[in-house]
C-alpha cells in the first residue's frame, strides 16, 4: 500500500515531535523555528463569539497545531509543489489580493493553461458550514480540497502520467529540508497525502479576518443582546453613504433593504449553511457556494467564471439581473420569480461603499501568511 494512503494518527497535538530546529528550511526562509507563529490561538473580536466559532469547519481529526500550520504555509508558496517549480498555492491566491487572483483565470505551471474557476479570496474559509470547498462544492472539506490543485494538469500538474502524489512525495524527500520539516511538525519524517493536506488545512483556515473598518466600528456599538446583534445600527467611523450601504446589506427586502447578510452572514460575511445558488444563469441546477466577502473590494472579477468585472457590475445584477432556476435561493424570489430590488443608482453605489468597509489590511500584511521563502 502506497504511504500516501495510509492514516495519520498523530496530526494534532498529541503527537510529540522532536523540538529540533529544521535546519534546513531555516537557511531558506525567514521563520523562526524557535518562536513560531500563532495561529492556533487567534484573538477574535467580541463578535466573532460562539455564534460564530459554533461554525467553524475544522474536524476533530485535524488538531489546531503551531508547527503544522508553519509546515502549511511553507508548503503554500513552494514553486517545488509544482512539476516544474514555476506555481504554488499562492501564484494564485495571492495576499496582497485577499488571496484571490485579479485574473479571471489563473495559470499553474504553464501560461498555456489556466483554471476552470476564478481563483476564491480564503479569508474566513473555516466559518462556512458543511464545510466543502470549492465553487462548486466537489470537495468535502478543506483537507480534500488541499489535493485538488496538486492532481490538476492545469494547477500543480502531478496528474495522470506525472505520477500523482507518490511522484510528488518523493521529490520532497529529496530536498533539504522537507523531511527534517516534516518531522518538526508531526515528530517523523514521513510525507504523507494525509498530512499535506492538513497542514495546508490548517493554515488556510488560520486566515481569519476581523480587522476591517467595519469591525472597528461595529466593535463600538456591539453588544450580544442588542437587537439583530446591534447590526443595524449606524457606525460611528462610517460616512453617510456607507451607513446607508450597511443598512441596505443588512435590512430584509421587506423592510426596505436589499438582504444581503441573509446569505452573507457578519460578522464573518462567509456565506449561510443553507444558501443555495444566486441565479447567474436561467435553468441552473448546480448548488454553488462563495466565499466570504471580507477583502472583496481588493479586486475583480467576481463570481465562480470571473464574469463581472466591478462591484457595481455585480450589485447590478443582484438588483435586476437574477434568473429564475430549480437551484436558485428561496431569498432570491419575489413571489415565486426572481427578486428585483430596482434600487435607485445612489442605493447601488452605497451598497458598494459599504462593501469597500469590508476590506481587511491586516490580512493583506501579515507576516504570518507571507512568503516565507529568501528568493
Amino acid at each position: 500500500m502506497s504511504a500516501l494512503v495510509l492514516a495519520v494518527a498523530a496530526c494534532g497535538r498529541g503527537h510529540a515531535p522532536p523540538r529540533a530546529t529544521p535546519a534546513g528550511v531555516a537557511a531558506l526562509t525567514t521563520i523562526d523555528f524557535a518562536h513560531v507563529a500563532n495561529y492556533s490561538a487567534p484573538a477574535l473580536p467580541a463578535s466573532f463569539d460562539r455564534t460564530v466559532t459554533a461554525l467553524d469547519n475544522s474536524p476533530a481529526s485535524n488538531v489546531a497545531d503551531d508547527r503544522v500550520a508553519t509546515l502549511g504555509r511553507v508548503l503554500f508558496y513552494d514553486l517545488r509543489l509544482s512539476t516544474n517549480n514555476r506555481a504554488s498555492c499562492a501564484s494564485c491566491h495571492r495576499q496582497a489580493l485577499g488571496f484571490t487572483d485579479s485574473m479571471r483565470f489563473s495559470n499553474g505551471i504553464s501560461s498555456a493553461a489556466t483554471t476552470d474557476f476564478h481563483a476564491m479570496r480564503l479569508g474566513n474559509l473555516r466559518y462556512w458550514q458543511p464545510g466543502s470547498a470549492f465553487w462548486d462544492r466537489r470537495a468535502a472539506s478543506v483537507e480534500a480540497q488541499a489535493s485538488i490543485p496538486i492532481h490538476s494538469l492545469s494547477e500543480l500538474g502531478w496528474g495522470g502520467a506525472a505520477g500523482g502524489l507518490d511522484t510528488l512525495a518523493k521529490k520532497m524527500a529529496a530536498t533539504p529540508y522537507y523531511p527534517d520539516l516534516f518531522g518538526w511538525a508531526f515528530g517523523s519524517a514521513t510525507i504523507t497525502e494525509p498530512r499535506i493536506q492538513h497542514a495546508l488545512a490548517q493554515f488556510v483556515r488560520a486566515m481569519i479576518s476581523s480587522s476591517s473598518r467595519w469591525d472597528t466600528g461595529y466593535a463600538r456599538v456591539f453588544s450580544p443582546a442588542a437587537p439583530n446583534r446591534a447590526l443595524d445600527v449606524d457606525l460611528p467611523n462610517f460616512s453617510g453613504q456607507e451607513n446607508r450601504g450597511r443598512h441596505l446589506f443588512m435590512t430584509r427586502v421587506g423592510n426596505g433593504g436589499a438582504g444581503c447578510s441573509s446569505c452573507h452572514v457578519p460578522p464573518t460575511f462567509a456565506l449561510a449553511a443553507d444558501a443555495r445558488s444566486n441565479g447567474l444563469d436561467a435553468g441552473e441546477t448546480r448548488l454553488f457556494k462563495a466565499p466570504s466577502l471580507r477583502s472583496v473590494g481588493l479586486t475583480g472579477p467576481y463570481m465562480h467564471d470571473g464574469r463581472f468585472a466591478t462591484l457595481a457590475d455585480v450589485v447590478g445584477f443582484y438588483d435586476h439581473g437574477i434568473q429564475a432556476g430549480p437551484a436558485l435561493d428561496n431569498r432570491l424570489r419575489q413571489a415565486g420569480r426572481p427578486q428585483r430590488l430596482n434600487l435607485s443608482l445612489a442605493d447601488r453605489a452605497a451598497l458598494v461603499a459599504f462593501l469597500m468597509t469590508l476590506n481587511d489590511p491586516a490580512l493583506t500584511k501579515d507576516a504570518r501568511f507571507s512568503d516565507p521563502f529568501r528568493r
